[in-house]
């Protein structure tokens, strides 16, 4: 892949939501027009992906409390792309990645899925404590 078609290293863009189920919508929006914007050709994976974190972050972290927030940040790291979703944490409930996802269930795929697709991975604590940062790699296109 020629440099031409790979922006500069760094911080593409970043976003603020409401700690809201329909901030996951915005998330997709956001994630979409960031890519686009930047030469990538297929935002799929990267939507779908920044859907699932976006809606756990709502669902189990503080970020769902009425006044929390979630930010989502997108990053070229050269000949792959980070997308970050950093909420307000929790003190009762960590990212957990089942063996295998129940089939019956209506949730509990989401890291799977993210595991699944994303060449990589993580999750790890904010500075000083506050919040969480869940992250996921993929490859540039």
């Amino acid at each position: 892949m020629g440099a031409e078609t790979v922006p500069a290293f760094g911080l593409l863009g970043r976003t603020d939501l409401p700690g809201v189920a329909g901030s996951v919508c915005s998330a997709r929006r956001f994630v979409r027009g960031v890519l686009e914007n930047s030469g990538w050709r297929d935002t799929y994976d990267a939507e779908l992906l920044v859907s699932e974190l976006v809606s756990n972050a709502v669902r189990h972290s503080k970020s769902g409390r009425a006044g929390g927030r979630v930010t989502v940040a997108v990053a070229n790291r050269g000949d792959t792309i980070r997308i970050a979703v950093i909420d307000e944490g929790s003190s009762t409930c960590a990212p957990r990645l089942p063996a295998e996802p129940d089939e019956d269930a209506e949730g509990g795929r989401g890291l799977w899925l993210v595991r699944e697709v994303a060449l990589s991975w993580g999750w790890h604590e904010g500075t000083a404590g506050r919040g969480r940062v869940v992250w996921f790699q993929l490859a540039w296109r």
